[in-house]
């Protein structure tokens, strides 16, 4: 779980950090409280709990999936910065996926939100705002412009971080039907959440190009034969389109 921003049998609800702190369960453990042995779990601000296979449970699971996957990009960044093999070009990718790391846990925290609290959520901190979208446009267009855009389907696995981008662009285009489905239920809180999740997919598959590079890496085609005469525009994934 997203224990800093999202709720769970683990965790208080958002305000009553301390008490994670101080209370201890029959199990003498800062972490487990054991309420969700029944296989229920809360929601942020209160309410009745729910099943931890909901629809909004396994939409936040899956954000919290992604998060991790970044994780794993980062983690190869930092190990190259200090074996000293971090390539200029790579400097300041850590720092851009460490801050969608932690707007994901903004998602989250909409998706985990009690519908009888969502007045209480706040732009940028526990909804997605207008301004998380525009930020990720910009983003990805910097970074197309950036790099040469392969002209086929490509396959992943040329370096770790790439590998790792196009883990975390998976589980967040996962991450991203299921809060289609929420929202067509009337589940999702606000207008930008989906559109956040689409952008950053996107976004995701281009730095996975611009990882590659850095390293003098060209992306490993689909096709055994490459297509002869396509167009420089990938078919593969900016545009979102894509499973």
């Amino acid at each position: 779980m997203l224990v800093s921003a999202l709720p769970s049998d683990a965790a208080p609800a958002a305000g009553d950090r301390a008490v994670l702190l101080t209370r201890r369960s029959p199990l003498d453990s800062v972490i487990a409280t054991t309420k969700g042995d029944d296989g229920t779990t809360g929601l942020l601000f209160g309410g009745d709990r729910i099943a931890k296979d909901d629809p909004r449970t396994e939409a936040y699971g899956t954000i919290d999936e992604a998060v991790a996957a970044l994780g794993l990009a980062r983690a190869n960044l930092g190990a190259k910065r200090r074996t000293g093999t971090l390539g200029p070009s790579l400097g300041g990718l850590a720092d851009l996926i460490l801050r969608f790391q932690r707007e994901l846990f903004v998602v989250g925290a909409e998706l985990a939100t009690n519908p009888e609290a969502w007045d209480r959520l706040e732009d940028g901190r526990t909804r997605v705002s207008a301004a998380m979208v525009e930020a990720v446009n910009t983003t990805l267009q910097e970074a197309e412009a950036s790099i040469t855009i392969p002209t086929e389907f490509v396959v992943p696995g040329e370096t770790i971080t790439s590998a790792a981008l196009e883990l975390a662009r998976t589980i967040l285009r996962r991450a991203e039907r299921r809060a289609v489905a929420l929202r067509r239920a009337g589940q999702v809180p606000g207008e930008h959440l989906v559109p956040y999740l689409n952008r950053l997919a996107d976004l995701l598959w281009v730095l996975a190009r611009a990882a590659e590079q850095a390293e003098s890496r060209r992306a490993t085609p689909a096709r055994r034969e490459p297509r002869q005469g396509s167009r420089s525009r990938t078919a593969a994934e900016p545009r979102g389109d894509a499973p």
